[in-house]
């Protein structure tokens, strides 16, 4: 019988790195697949169904919410849903793979209460508010109101980090990486 995998689960106010060092794991050998989420907004550019997410209409999403499909969902705006779903989790874990979520800190939460002690979760937290700002002001995806937004949703996002198993201080992405790395392969021992 093969051995069911884990989850490991990274959360983060959106520009600490969270996505960063979720990919350079993938490439380490953790037997690691990523959550494909699940959204009801329209393909951008290249994107492809069942690659980059699940694409619904928002009834049919709606339809799955009704059905219990979710480990975690969420409206970001109006008819905008994003959400993990549990057949993917089954999919990957029956194939003894383990799954690595890349979701917001309330979805993280959810997802950890349900799975226990056979889930990982992982905060990666900035060093600081105002490095935050700097790696946002950096980037140059977001206006200057869309990056005031981010602060303050990261502020909030902040008070979360106390409800992961782990913290993960990204001053040094290296140091982080490899920190994830440690982290990982405790867990999965």
């Amino acid at each position: 019988m093969t051995k069911k995998g884990k989850l490991i689960i990274f959360s983060a106010p959106s520009g600490s790195g969270k996505s960063t060092i979720v990919q350079a794991l993938l490439k380490k050998n953790f037997n690691l697949e990523f959550s494909i989420s699940a959204t009801s907004r329209a393909p951008r550019g290249e994107e492809q169904h069942s690659k980059e997410y699940y694409f619904l209409t928002p009834e049919e999403f709606r339809q799955k919410i009704k059905e219990n499909a979710f480990l975690e969902w969420e409206e970001v705006y109006t008819d905008t849903y994003y959400g993990s779903l549990r057949s993917e989790v089954e999919r990957i874990t029956n194939a003894g793979n383990n799954v690595v979520f890349d979701v917001d800190v309330v979805g993280g939460v959810n997802i950890k209460k349900e799975f226990g002690n056979t889930a990982l979760s992982i905060f990666v937290q900035p060093p600081s508010i105002e490095a935050l700002k700097e790696r946002l002001i950096n980037r140059a995806t977001d206006s200057p109101e869309k990056i005031q937004e981010r602060l303050a949703k990261a502020e909030y996002e902040l008070g979360f980090a106390s409800k992961f198993d782990k913290i993960v201080i990204n001053d040094n992405l290296e140091e982080a990486i490899k920190e994830a790395e440690n982290l990982l392969t405790n867990f999965l021992q």
